[in-house]
């Protein structure tokens, strides 16, 4: 957390939070709703796309979560709840400087080690890590999948092929050999099974 964004906290300590004025796409784009009514579906409220590479950057370096799972903005004093259309951290997958899959958050984080996976009817992939719950975003899932293999070194097409497949081990190919169980998960079960708040 930034310094300044401490010393309001200790200055101003008692700003009511507020809620229905952010969110994060499941794309990984942080949008404000200047009326604050952004707790509704995502095509409801789509909201204004923030653009500024500063503010993305401050926000992204101010951005936590408390002890119930509910992730938040702390603008200054002023704790700004977030709206999760699909994950508190987005993922995407690149290579790291040996030319390894590298797991990274929308904020350029590196996230993991990837403790369990879980893919739902929908197609989405999710993540958890010490850093919390993340979504593959979309245009990553492909590269995601082909980097995912089981332990035994194969892809995973014989696995997603089956009608109902039980949990395989899995690790990122030519990553650290430490293996996550990948399972499969009902959207409705998403923020109990994961941790987090979507609409806090």
């Amino acid at each position: 957390m930034d310094e300044q964004v401490l010393a309001a906290m200790a200055r101003w300590p008692n700003v009511p939070a507020v809620r229905g004025w952010l969110s994060l796409t499941a794309r990984g784009q942080w949008r404000l709703h200047p009326h604050g009514r952004g707790w509704g579906a995502p095509d409801e409220e789509p909201g204004e796309a923030i653009t500024s590479p500063q503010i993305i950057a401050f926000i992204g370096r101010n951005y936590l979560a408390d002890e119930t799972g509910r992730w938040f903005f702390q603008n200054g004093p002023q704790r700004v709840y977030v709206r999760l259309d699909g994950a508190p951290w987005i993922l995407g997958v690149g290579p790291d400087p040996q030319g390894r899959p590298r797991v990274r958050t929308h904020t350029g984080r590196d996230y993991g080690p990837v403790t369990q996976w879980w893919l739902s009817p929908g197609g989405r992939l999710y993540a958890r890590s010490a850093q919390g719950a993340g979504l593959v975003a979309d245009r990553d899932l492909a590269r995601m999948l082909d980097a995912l293999r089981a332990i035994d070194g194969r892809s995973l097409d014989d696995w997603l092929d089956r009608p109902d497949p039980a949990g395989i081990l899995v690790r990122l190919e030519g990553a650290a050999p430490d293996a996550a169980p990948l399972r499969l998960l009902a959207e409705d079960a998403l923020e109990a099974t994961l941790g987090f708040v979507r609409r806090p």
